[in-house]
């Protein structure tokens, strides 16, 4: 079994390294790579478990940036993220054989819910395998789906290893957060949905980048029907795996991430996701922490919904994107990718994001 990309990773200060010399994601040349990947979202059986989510206008912030803005509510699905959809196209083309056998995953936060709710709907074993350091409130939720979880070690490295080891000893499919062609077809519902509710003009679109597989899955769908709309990548700029990537011409693995954006704190672009992002994806924004709180308190002032951190990406890169081009009259769609908010948390962000209010 090929060990996956990992959700988060810690490692000691070093300069970043390129990765080991892998083959191709696909042997496709990029049209029919492209191709291949649209006809594989047309066919994802995602609204089994999951909604098509509104594209909500967002008029206090349209009023104050001047270009009118989109907000792609994925924090409404049935586990509050957009996970669901990549998960469930995974596990539902397992054959009967390995679905008896079951599923397992490694995660402390949004694909482990996703993948709980995906072995519940298709009547399949699922364990979880979650750090000893995991929020009570996503540990409870995975329980509520009928997934077994497993705590295991400090971090997620350690709780991915021993989920690694879990899936050999029991012989359980290991179920990929995000690199993965069924995960990133799934993820590219989610543009799929944006095109059909904005036909008309639609000159951006914001995506949080993680482990790449909603921006790559979305620019896939996006690119193919409409090249004229300009993708742009969101990431802290203490986790920007990403811009590091596209920037040496191949994947790299950061020394360390940051942690404020936990569901976004991914170390190495997926290999699959690299190969559709280096042709489709024409900007990486990076974003401070305070930055995503303030796009934090910006969601909730429109819609009344608190987003997590890496749910706030994608606004807090549309707002730097404006001041940094002075667009107007534009019109520019963020995807509010998740909602599994520690509430614990809320008065670090109000302080962090009144701070920058203060000071300008």
């Amino acid at each position: 079994m090929q060990a996956p990309a990992v959700d988060t990773v810690d490692e000691p200060d070093r300069p970043p390294t390129r990765a080991k010399a892998t083959p191709s994601a696909s042997s496709l040349p990029r049209d029919e790579l492209i191709k291949d990947y649209v006809t594989r979202i047309l066919a994802a059986p995602v609204y089994d478990v999951a909604i098509e989510t509104p594209l909500q206008p967002a008029a206090r912030l349209s009023s104050r940036l001047g270009n009118q803005i989109l907000l792609k509510r994925e924090d409404l699905q049935p586990v509050y993220s957009f996970k669901i959809r990549g998960a469930y196209n995974r596990v539902v083309r397992l054959d009967a054989a390995v679905r008896n056998r079951g599923v397992i995953a490694a995660s402390a936060g949004n694909h482990a819910q996703g993948l709980a709710l995906a072995a519940q709907r298709l009547g399949i074993r699922a364990q979880i395998v979650m750090p000893l350091t995991t929020a009570r409130i996503k540990v409870e939720a995975v329980r509520a789906r009928g997934a077994q979880v497993i705590l295991h070690g400090e971090a997620f490295s350690d709780a991915l290893a021993h989920a690694l080891l879990l899936a050999t000893e029991q012989q359980l499919e290991f179920i990929p957060p995000y690199d993965d062609p069924d995960v990133i077809a799934g993820q590219g519902t989610v543009g799929m949905e944006l095109l059909r509710q904005q036909p008309g003009r639609l000159d951006a679109v914001f995506v949080p980048v993680g482990g790449g597989s909603l921006i790559a899955g979305v620019a896939a769908y996006l690119k193919h029907l409409r090249p004229e709309v300009q993708i742009a990548g969101v990431e802290p700029d203490d986790s920007n795996c990403l811009q590091a990537a596209l920037a040496a011409g191949e994947r790299v693995v950061l020394p360390r991430v940051g942690r404020f954006a936990d569901g976004v704190a991914v170390a190495q672009i997926g290999k699959h996701n690299f190969e559709l992002c280096r042709h489709l994806v024409d900007d990486v924004i990076t974003v401070d922490t305070a930055e995503i709180c303030e796009a934090i308190r910006d969601i909730f002032e429109d819609t009344r919904s608190l987003v997590e951190p890496s749910g706030a990406l994608a606004v807090a890169g549309l707002k730097r994107y404006v001041q940094r081009t002075q667009c107007k009259g534009a019109v520019l769609a963020a995807i509010n990718s998740g909602a599994n908010f520690d509430f614990d948390r809320l008065p670090d962000i109000v302080e962090r994001a009144g701070l920058r209010q203060a000071l300008g």
